[in-house]
């Protein structure tokens, strides 16, 4: 009887709804292609390849040009002892000066004083150097003792005349009695109490002896030019460092 009962209250009973498995997952949906951004993606792919192809194509179109070496003051030319050859990339827009028209630039000159270790371009030269108004460039040709010892280019200096005897015996006149200080000592007096040497030539070993006169030109006011001149003439300059140097 029991039995029975149990059986048939259980029968009386709606049965549960099966529970999925809980690792199951419900379907997704298939992931939507995008050909457009794979495309994109390949043409970036394409277009930083090429970059860099052009990149190393410039790299390689280099051309042989001239590079100063060793300064070049206002009026000089280029020669084999201040002037090597260097690579550069090509620039349309850069007029540089090809090392094989190294002979065709010799003959012109430097228009402004030209530092050493930068490369050579059309405009740095021409047929003469350019002087600032009211200035003028006076060459001089001194022996050893008339002028200081490693004087470079640039360098400030005051020019004197020495050993003459045209301004001696002249503290007569009513100059204050300058003229007759000078007179004792030769006559030495200023001619250019400030001057900056434009040009020197180099003394490399026994190149020069003393015996030999050194060219030196000097920038100069105008109205310096002809007592310094006078001066040079008769070999009766000499130059002093002074301060600025």
């Amino acid at each position: 009887m029991k039995i029975q009962e149990r059986t048939g209250a259980g029968a009386g009973r709606s049965a549960a709804p099966a529970q999925p498995p809980v690792g199951d997952r419900l379907p997704t949906p298939p992931r939507e292609r995008k050909p457009a951004l794979a495309a994109l993606a390949v043409l970036l792919i394409l277009v930083g390849a090429l970059g860099a192809t052009m990149l190393v194509l410039q790299a390689g179109d280099r051309i042989e040009v001239v590079k100063i070496t060793h300064e070049i003051p206002a009026g000089q030319s280029v020669t084999d002892n201040n002037t090597t050859s260097v690579m550069v990339a090509e620039d349309p827009s850069i007029h540089y000066v090809k090392y094989s028209q190294l002979a065709a630039l010799k003959k012109l000159k430097a228009v402004t004083t030209i530092p050493g270790g930068v490369v050579a371009v059309g405009e740095m030269f021409g047929a003469e150097a350019k002087v600032p108004d009211g200035k003028a460039l006076v060459g001089l040709s001194l022996k050893e003792g008339q002028y200081p010892a490693g004087l470079k280019s640039g360098a400030t200096v005051a020019a004197y005349r020495v050993g003459g005897t045209s301004r001696s015996g002249s503290s007569g006149d009513g100059d204050g009695g300058s003229s007759g200080s000078s007179g004792s000592s030769g006559g030495d007096t200023v001619i250019v109490d400030k001057a900056v040497v434009d040009y020197v030539q180099d003394v490399e070993g026994d190149d020069l002896v003393s015996s030999s006169n050194r060219p030196v030109t000097l920038l100069v006011d105008s109205a310096q030019v002809a007592a310094l001149t006078q001066a040079a003439s008769n070999g009766e300059v000499a130059l002093v460092l002074v301060p600025g140097n």
